[in-house]
């Protein structure tokens, strides 16, 4: 079961990837931070690109590289931890993207983050022993 669960999650993170790369790139703009452009200089496309790219590199490794995959799964745990003060903004500025174009939505997505982290953390763990 952890070995679908991560080649979904490798399939859904280069998707995103992809998506933040080429058709869904104002879509993602809604969800960066202002605080993010203040700080770093950078416009809020090239982080949405950069952000694309490491999501891609996260889906071929976690297929690509399955003796490091524990190390990959905490990195994209922590990775996923690192872009939620993006949903928070998508929320709290009432930025529509992807649907989300009501508070009520935007708030229920920000539920789905902690599962993002336990899916990435369950599907890369060893496999228990028998």
């Amino acid at each position: 079961m952890r070995i679908v669960a991560r080649w979904l999650l490798a399939g859904f993170m280069l998707f995103a990837g992809l998506s933040h790369l080429f058709w869904a790139r104002k879509e993602f703009q809604a969800q960066v931070p202002d605080a993010i452009t203040e700080i770093v200089p950078i416009d809020k496309d090239g982080v949405v690109v950069a952000s694309g790219v490491v999501e891609a590199a996260f889906g071929v490794a976690l297929i690509a590289l399955p003796k490091e995959r524990r190390r990959i799964g905490a990195a994209l745990a922590a990775f996923f931890v690192a872009v939620f003060p993006g949903n928070i903004a998508q929320y709290t500025h009432k930025r529509d993207g992807f649907g989300l174009d009501t508070d009520q939505k935007r708030l229920v997505r920000l539920f789905f983050q902690p599962l993002l982290v336990a899916w990435a953390l369950w599907s890369t763990a060893p496999a228990r022993r028998r």
